[in-house]
């Protein structure tokens, strides 16, 4: 008689998390939960009226599938219930593994002390129409005891319901086929991609200066605008982020174009004309060469922002084409290069070394969008974190540029994070670059390189005859240059004893060329295939490999 909290009905995993669904009773009045993630992405609506306690109610809770909480419906004996959102931020749909639970469910302590009777569970959102007929409990021979005009509108649709489901044949036919497009529609709605958009409030929301930084403690109020020292804002630009955008691409800004061309500098030369990319005022480091930088952003804003056009003109000029060999001289007056005497010479960023080893193989897929890719990485790294597993691609997926390799926050791609790739738990505007034994033990062992290796030995094998024109091509598809004499045999000494080793081990050359998902050509021999293999592991592990010079 003193029920006032409990799970109704639920299928729901027990919190924190609370994935899935319940009714339940929260202080007396009726609540219906929606969750994915516990309020990151959930939905939670209920009555504001308060159940008395010692007596029958009849509940029926209905979601249509849309996500919103406009789309449940809470019915107290047959009739609507006034609903009060308190959560209204469900975004994804669940699929919890939790089995249906009456009085129970969504935690230790959440079962229900009351009395409950006769649960329905529909397929489909019922009517409110439909559960004013659920409410009324009396049979078809009491209604038609009670006078016409006494009946309650869920007596009349009772009686109403069973003479059209008894007395036409076309009545449930045209029932049926209208249940039958209900289903369509909702698997056809469930099947749409959702995007994320923004939109202006109609009246922008007061914003205040908060005194250290608390939320809680409002201080002078603002408006939109930008800082004093930078050119004002056109007068005919809207006061929105359109209007931002606007302002920031606009000729007279002093600074976008030299930001963009300073990040497209460091991107070919390793640092940027501004050495501090990352800080352009005060603090920051003055331009080593001012008038290009300056030319250079005239120039981009000039080509309507054509950065393309900006790369070309960089990687096309005397100076970026100028041989990095550091000289006695230069080391002594120069040795950061500041001067630009010489190319530059820096290790290739993680993503670049990954797609180098597809694209000279073969393997590298280079269709353009699409969504991000889960490659080879070790076994139970996610788990290790307590994360969801993680479910690598297969087929086309796993070679695929790094641009689109799936990052989560907390646990980077090892193959990259190995070679300085940031997390993505802060932003960074410029990498770190170390040298350490487990980027060649990567590229030595990893499975995307082994497969590569792989791939361009098999290329090596069908397009060339000799030992030597085969070397010779898989040297300069990866260095873009021709070996030395010297290096041309020392490489061949390499292929001959590998090729005496699994001659003698065929076990192990076939467990060599078992390593990644894309089969090994049959018709090419095993042991020169694995010979090749380690030969193409060990050019594609060179510095000049990994290194822009």
């Amino acid at each position: 008689e003193n029920v006032k909290k409990g799970t109704i009905l639920s299928r729901m995993t027990d919190e924190p998390r609370g994935d899935g669904y319940a009714l339940q009773l929260e202080d007396g009045k009726v609540q219906f939960n929606l969750v994915k993630r516990w309020l990151d992405d959930s939905l939670r609506v209920e009555t504001v009226e308060r159940l008395k306690p010692g007596r029958w109610y009849h509940l029926t809770a209905t979601y249509d599938g849309s996500r919103w909480a406009s789309g449940v419906r809470l019915y107290i004996d047959g009739q609507p219930a006034k609903l009060k959102v308190n959560l209204d931020e469900l975004n994804q749909s669940f699929d919890t593994k939790e089995p249906f639970r009456v009085g129970a469910g969504g935690g230790p302590a959440s079962g229900f002390a009351g009395l409950i009777d006769e649960v329905f569970v529909f397929a489909r959102a019922i009517t409110a129409e439909e559960s004013a007929m659920l409410a009324c409990a009396e049979s078809l021979d009491a209604i038609l005891a009670i006078p016409a005009e006494k009946r309650t509108p869920g007596q009349a649709g009772k009686l109403f319901e069973y003479h059209l489901g008894q007395a036409s044949q076309k009545y449930r036919q045209t029932r049926s086929a209208w249940l039958q497009a209900s289903r369509e529609y909702q698997a056809f709605e469930a099947s749409l991609p959702t995007v994320m958009v923004m939109e202006e409030m109609p009246r922008p929301r007061d914003t205040h200066v908060l005194i250290r930084g608390q939320y809680d403690k409002p201080g002078e109020k603002v408006a939109f605008g930008v800082p004093e020292v930078l050119p004002p804002l056109p007068r005919n630009v809207p006061l929105n982020r359109l209007g931002l955008a606007r302002w920031l691409v606009s000729g007279e800004h002093p600074l976008t174009g030299r930001v963009a061309v300073n990040r497209a500098w460091e991107l070919h030369f390793g640092v940027g004309l501004i050495k501090t990319s990352e800080d352009f005022g005060l603090q920051g480091a003055a331009p080593s060469h001012p008038e290009l930088l300056d030319w250079l952003a005239v120039e981009l804003v000039r080509s309507g922002w054509d950065i393309k056009r900006l790369h070309r003109l960089i990687v096309t000029s005397a100076t970026y084409r100028q041989s990095s060999r550091l000289t006695p001289q230069a080391r002594e007056r120069d040795p950061a290069n500041r001067l630009l005497a010489r190319g530059p010479r820096f290790r290739l960023p993680a993503e670049m070394i990954r797609d180098q080893a597809l694209a000279v193989s073969g393997l590298l897929v280079e269709r353009l969008g699409g969504p991000s890719v889960k490659v080879y990485q070790p076994r139970g790294l996610w788990e290790e974190v307590g994360a969801v597993p993680y479910v690598r691609d297969r087929g086309d997926k796993l070679y695929r540029r790094g641009l689109y390799v799936y990052w989560k926050r907390t646990v980077s791609p090892p193959g990259l994070a190995t070679f300085d790739a940031p997390t993505r738990e802060s932003c960074v505007i410029s990498r770190s670059r170390t040298n350490t034994p487990l980027q060649a033990l990567t590229l030595l062992n990893d499975v995307t390189f082994v497969e590569a290796a792989r791939k361009l030995a098999e290329r090596m094998l069908r397009a060339a005859d000799t030992p030597e024109s085969r070397l010779t091509l898989a040297f300069r598809l990866v260095t873009a240059r021709q070996p030395s004499a010297e290096e041309l045999a020392i490489l061949k000494a390499g292929l001959q004893r590998h090729r005496q080793h699994y001659a003698a081990n065929r076990e192990a050359a076939l467990k060599l060329l078992a390593v990644g998902d894309r089969p090994r050509e049959p018709s090419l021999d095993v042991t020169e295939l694995a010979a090749c293999t380690v030969m193409a592991s060990v050019i594609l592990n060179l510095d000049e490999a990994v290194t822009r010079e």
